[in-house]
């Protein structure tokens, strides 16, 4: 199974999911001081996560193409992927987290999880599958070493 549906559009289509939750459920809204700085928080987050997995690839001369794993040139390890094997959507989710405390509702919340399993059965385990068979035993060792989101 190849990823079909590009990253982007899924974080859009939860987002939005994440809003439809927020306005249709209403029962499970929360709110405080602050809430908006609170947001800001893994918002800013996510933005230097998903910026540094870019930067990583772009370093290392390889495709950021999500719908192609297959094509990847180079296993990238350095910079933020000694620490997470997917920092991309892990900023994603961290986007998608800051979305769902700003919008104070806790269903909103739980799309963010949603998100995760997603990922996880549709892209990522394609991904992983990919580059195992680029890569070989190198990509175990790495995979053996990092965890996939944190």
């Amino acid at each position: 199974m190849n990823p079909r549906i590009p990253p982007l559009v899924v974080v859009f289509a939860v987002a939005l999911l994440m809003w439809l939750l927020d306005r249709f459920v209403p029962a499970l809204s929360f709110s405080f001081p602050g809430i908006r700085v609170v947001a800001l928080l893994p918002a800013l987050a996510g933005i230097a996560v998903c910026a540094a997995g870019v930067l990583s690839f772009q370093r290392a001369g390889t495709t950021t193409n999500p719908l192609d794993p297959g094509r990847a040139s180079k296993l990238v390890v350095a910079g933020i992927y000694r620490y997470s094997r997917n920092p991309m959507y892990l900023g994603f989710a961290l986007l998608l987290a800051a979305w769902g405390v700003f919008l104070g509702n806790l269903a909103a919340l739980l799309a963010v999880a949603a998100f995760i399993i997603y990922m996880n059965r549709f892209q990522v385990a394609p991904e992983e599958r990919a580059l195992e068979a680029l890569f070989g035993e190198e990509y175990r060792a790495y995979r053996r070493s990092v965890r996939r989101w944190i």
